[in-house]
């Protein structure tokens, strides 16, 4: 129970990710605030599994791209000592096909969403004397490009610039900054493709180097990781999980 006593937010909680990490978070004695922008019906699975760790763990339908809706809710908050600004989405289309709208639908959630929830986070813990974790979710492809997802790729290389400067100025308050970039997972928009799309699959199955996709519970471990004592000296860094995929497996 090693985060016991800490008040933890999650957004996009009621997603394969956001809810590994809210249940892990719970598990690890931390009291859990579920944001998601499904309604609370759609969310009740999610919501009952963080809860059978967390009784008090709470729901809260907040759309990270709504700056007022996300201080208000923190304003509800008596405490806040770990934030995990994990919402985000993956539409997949060939460069020469994004829309505008699509492409600026990936910065408002992806990035903009994460600006919004930590630095509204960040003065609460500054008026709050200080100290705290703001965790990002980036992902392996912040750096690497992988075909028809650029909008998302260059969201999340935004994300892992934010998470350094985050950091760097943050350090004075006692507020440390990190990342999980995680790798092909089994879950969200790869999930499906994997499941229904061939020729992704084959794809896939040729670019980890061990063999398989993450786990949404391995990704959610290392977020625990990241809001534990064990990383009280750690900040500005991107932890990453991919399996080896940017180890660059070629054929022979």
């Amino acid at each position: 129970m090693q985060l016991a006593g800490k008040t933890a937010i999650i957004t996009g909680a009621a997603g394969d990710l956001g809810k590994a990490m809210a249940r892990q978070l719970a598990e690890n004695g931390a009291h859990v605030v579920m944001w998601d922008i499904l309604p609370r019906a759609a969310a009740s699975a999610a919501i009952k599994s963080v809860q059978a760790h967390d009784a008090a763990a709470s729901y809260a339908e907040i759309d990270v791209r709504d700056r007022a809706a996300v201080e208000r809710a923190l304003d509800k908050l008596p405490r806040v000592d770990i934030v995990c600004a994990n919402a985000g989405i993956v539409e997949a289309q060939p460069f020469l096909d994004i829309s505008a709208d699509a492409w600026q639908r990936h910065l408002d959630i992806n990035l903009t969403g994460c600006f919004h929830v930590c630095q509204a986070a960040a003065r609460k813990m500054v008026a709050a004397g200080g100290g705290g974790r703001l965790l990002l979710t980036s992902s392996w492809v912040a750096e690497i490009p992988w075909p028809e997802i650029s909008a998302y790729t260059v969201s999340k290389a935004g994300v892992n610039m934010l998470v350094k400067q985050m950091a760097r100025e943050l350090a004075p308050h006692g507020i440390l900054v990190n990342a999980v970039a995680p790798g092909i997972v089994n879950a969200g928009l790869a999930g499906r493709q994997l499941r229904e799309e061939p020729q992704y699959a084959a794809r896939v199955a040729k670019a980890i180097p061990l063999g398989a996709p993450g786990s949404p519970e391995a990704i959610a471990a290392a977020m625990v990781y990241l809001a534990s004592p064990q990383t009280a000296y750690m900040t500005g860094s991107i932890l990453t999980l991919d399996g080896g995929c940017s180890l660059f497996q070629f054929d022979g």
